[in-house]
């Protein structure tokens, strides 16, 4: 397979950008991380999210794709060679969906979230696995 393009604009501090992340690291997919000023918007993340104007957003060979959950759904699909990020099951996807939505609404504090961006890096799955 020929190298793929795969960038994501996040901002630091994002956990919907920190999301996505976890799901690129899991399935070992290389990217390039760009950090964007979510006070003075680039021209690359207006282009690339017209309507909401926010991070993250995963841009693959040129085509981007918005909102945390749509992106890690997206992965999931493009890049089946990896282990499912989402269960197979409907009922547990649902579930899994579910609990992802309740995080978000939640408002999760970002600093709490980096522990488990930590136990992905050294290999362990705590429960975020499930919610991305």
């Amino acid at each position: 397979m020929a190298e793929q393009e795969v960038k994501l604009l996040v901002k630091w501090c994002s956990p919907f950008a920190m999301r996505v992340e976890w799901a690129l690291k899991l399935k070992g997919i290389r990217f390039q991380v760009v950090e964007q000023d979510t006070t003075k918007k680039s021209t690359l993340l207006l282009n690339s999210n017209p309507i909401y104007k926010k991070i993250p957003v995963l841009i693959h060979n040129e085509k981007p794709i918005c909102e945390s959950l749509v992106i890690v759904e997206y992965i999931d699909q493009t890049w089946k060679n990896a282990t499912p990020i989402l269960p197979l099951d409907p009922y547990e996807k649902a579930v899994a969906r579910f609990w992802a939505k309740f995080v978000e609404e939640k408002n999760c504090h970002p600093v709490g979230l980096r522990h488990w961006d930590f136990q992905l890096e050294i290999g362990g799955k705590g429960p975020f696995v499930i919610l991305l």
